[in-house]
């Protein structure tokens, strides 16, 4: 397999090389030059194979010609061993629809089902090659304790990752801050996560500065991230009903769009997926594009799923590119017009083509509070605030059958979020029972590339 830019001008490059790489040269990110196929007896001998089991031969295809069949499989299932659930990604029912729960690896959010593998093939691509790199990586919450579980103490990364100062939940933090590994490094933006994706482009785009310090990036930009996601569109849909011909539809929680194209990418390769409910906060570039085809940045707004705070969905990016047919000069235009202007607006043709299977949704703050409680006194059962974006949004679309939501974090990340909406405090599980007592450790910085840079070349020395 290779892969190449969607802006078009970067080179080719094999699955090793764009793991490391992350960001294309061209400003553009990676996806691969076909899509893999899965067939109806695929999905059907799925049906009685473990998670860990469907990831590799989910995966194989992107990465075969780059790591040997038996190791790869070693990883993965080295990786998806570090969940406290065997399933990793169980399926529960909630008022004729499902939840996929996505929350059982390590640091309590969806991130570690990709970060867990991509961290061990880093270590594994790094080690055969003798190299070290400096990984650069924005969070709006969950994608940097993640990434720091995965990559913490190990020789082959010096990992830098910032996160919007005062912007996340506090367990979200000190999940980041309380990890004392000297690799690891944690600088708060006195700005919003959107700041911080920028200051991390931005490291990329100084071509000096990038391969001086051997750059890579754990983002949603990073192929591997959206590759690993795949896997839990197919377990999940199998589960319902889709090895048997039945189409399946996913509500989704998003910012930043790599979650949900990584189900397009899964749609893509056979799974019948009829519908894609793309559920928004307050912060709703992403609703108000798919329901009128123009995307303009505004002010992000603090809300209570903090992952979501964002305004430029960077890997919106690649289903652009498929909608413009695969034209990389064109993305590069729109994309340098979005930066420039704040707005574009795609043309119906396009827009035509995503009508049919994608569909959105705004949920505010009230709304969000709601469905916490609502779904808490009816059933029992806790959800976090993003989780609760996503059934709200597919309630407002209206129930496909089956319709499976993605909770993306466990409720004890956003304690006070789900305690004012139940009554309840949902608690931390055992491996994090004295996660406010730890010592914390970050720097705030302000939101400049300058000063940010300098900071990291002062740390690596």
């Amino acid at each position: 397999m290779k892969y190449v830019s969607t802006r078009g001008s970067a080179p080719e490059l094999n699955f090793a090389d764009v793991l490391l790489a992350g960001l294309a040269t061209d400003g553009g990110l990676y996806v691969p030059e076909f899509w893999p196929s899965l067939t109806v007896g695929d999905l059907q001998r799925f049906a009685s194979m473990s998670y860990p089991q469907v990831a590799v031969d989910v995966m194989w295809p992107f990465v075969e010609g780059s790591i040997s069949r038996d190791e790869f499989e070693r990883i993965v299932h080295d990786s998806y061993a570090t969940f406290v659930n065997d399933e990793v990604v169980p399926l529960v029912e909630l008022d004729g629809m499902f939840v996929a729960e996505l929350f059982h690896g390590p640091t309590l959010a969806f991130k570690d089902i990709a970060l867990q593998l991509v961290g061990r093939l880093f270590d594994y691509e790094l080690t055969r090659r003798s190299e070290k790199v400096t990984i650069v990586g924005a969070t709006s919450g969950d994608t940097g304790s993640a990434a720091i579980d995965s990559l913490k103490d190990r020789e082959c990364a010096e990992v830098f990752i910032l996160h919007p100062y005062g912007r996340v939940s506090e367990v979200q933090r000190r999940q980041m801050t309380t990890v004392a590994s000297a690799n690891i490094h944690n600088i708060a933006i006195e700005g919003t996560f959107d700041d911080c994706q920028d200051i991390v482009k931005a490291l990329f785009a100084d071509n000096d500065f990038r391969t001086r310090r051997n750059l890579s990036a754990v983002n949603s930009i990073n192929w591997a991230r959206v590759m690993a996601q795949i896997v839990y569109y197919v377990t999940s849909a199998v589960k319902v009903g889709a090895h048997a011909g039945s189409p399946v539809a996913f509500s989704v929680p998003t910012g930043n769009f790599g979650n949900v194209f990584a189900g397009y990418g899964a749609q893509r390769m056979g799974v019948p997926i009829s519908q894609f409910v793309v559920a928004s906060n307050r912060n709703d570039i992403l609703t108000r594009f798919l329901t009128s085809g123009t995307m303009t940045i505004t002010d992000v707004q603090p809300s209570l799923s903090p992952s979501m705070d964002i305004q430029v969905s960077s890997n919106l990016e690649r289903l652009l590119f498929e909608i413009f047919g695969r034209n990389g000069a064109t993305i590069a235009e729109l994309m340098t017009e979005f930066r420039a202007e704040g707005t574009i607006d795609v043309e119906s043709a396009q827009m035509r083509l995503l009508a049919e299977h994608w569909s959105a949704a705004r949920v505010d703050d009230d709304e969000t509070t709601a469905t916490i409680a609502d779904v808490f006194t009816r059933t029992g059962m806790m959800i976090d605030p993003h989780t609760a974006v996503g059934v709200a949004a597919a309630r407002k679309v209206g129930r496909v059958s089956p319709m499976v939501v993605l909770a993306t974090a466990h409720p004890a990340k956003f304690g006070d979020a789900v305690e004012k909406a139940t009554g309840q405090r949902p608690d931390l599980p055992a491996h994090m029972h004295d996660l406010f007592e730890r010592s914390e450790r970050y720097d705030v910085l302000p939101n400049e590339f300058s000063t940010v840079r300098g900071f990291i070349e002062n740390a690596l020395g």
